[in-house]
């Protein structure tokens, strides 16, 4: 009777190993299938290059895309550090248990994350200047404006990221740190916050490559950034592809090694890992 069981058992896996889509066709289905989809793109981007990009103007127009290159640069260092700082806070008001605080930081959360950035951007870019008596003081308000619009919107999506780290702690954590004779304060600092941030890692630096795109969106306020240049250049010779060219090399030269080490960073925080 056992011996029918297994020769009926092994008969069903023989069927189903044997059938359409078995495991490996499956593995070779998808590798032929994402072989051709990265052929076909590396073969539309060779004839690009080849047939649409005039590298005499790449020459003549490349200044000005490094000058709008270092701009996007420090406006990404400052807006990084500022939105994570501030976003780490947002995330501790989040989780507070005292009332107000935690009722701010949620419609501060819910304000930034419900609305564009673009209505962010003209809100302090053309609503800010109106509000102050006689005339505005600062003359190049472009650039503190393109600081401030996205320090408070990604400071909303870290806060979230990180109260979301701070969840995933388990409750655990906190009680053997109160055991320890450990203050609320001192137990979050100490124990929940380290355990937090890795959690929240990946979502803190996913946003900062967001942070990174969403300076193309400046260009409506005319601040001379990469996306500006493109513009300016395309008008001038009805050109799109050379601009556009440097345009993505510029941002892919920002966002891959940030997104390298955002992968180094989760590596190291990774305390129970194989590589440890």
């Amino acid at each position: 009777m056992a011996d029918s069981y297994s020769g009926a058992t092994s008969d069903e896996g023989n069927r189903g190993s044997g059938g359409l889509l078995d495991d490996t066709t499956l593995k070779w289905l998808g590798a032929s299938l994402s072989s051709v989809f990265a052929l076909g793109v590396l073969a539309l981007v060779v004839y690009i290059v080849v047939t649409q990009v005039s590298f005499e103007l790449m020459r003549t127009v490349l200044p000005q895309f490094v000058s709008a290159y270092l701009l996007v640069l420090q406006i990404v260092v400052i807006g990084g550090v500022l939105s994570v700082t501030a976003g780490v806070f947002v995330g501790l008001a989040r989780v507070s248990k005292t009332s107000i605080t935690n009722g701010i930081a949620t419609a501060y959360v819910q304000f930034f994350r419900g609305t564009p950035l673009l209505f962010q951007l003209f809100v302090v870019y053309f609503g800010i200047p109106t509000l102050w008596p006689g005339t505005f003081p600062v003359q190049n308000w472009g650039f503190p404006t393109a600081i401030i619009a996205l320090t408070l919107n990604h400071a909303a999506y870290v806060g979230e990221a990180v109260r979301g780290g701070i969840d995933a702690v388990p409750d655990g954590q906190m009680e053997a740190a109160r055991s320890l004779g450990m203050g609320y304060i001192q137990g979050m600092r100490e124990v929940v916050v380290p355990q937090a941030w890795r959690n929240a890692l990946a979502a803190i630096g996913n946003d900062q490559v967001i942070l990174v795109k969403d300076t193309s969106l400046l260009t409506i306020i005319a601040l001379p950034e990469l996306m500006q240049q493109f513009r300016s250049v395309n008008s001038a010779t009805f050109d799109p592809w050379t601009p556009l060219v440097i345009v993505a090399i510029a941002y892919l030269s920002i966002t891959l090694p940030l997104m390298r080490l955002v992968t180094y960073l989760e590596d190291r925080a990774d305390w129970g890992g194989d590589d440890q």
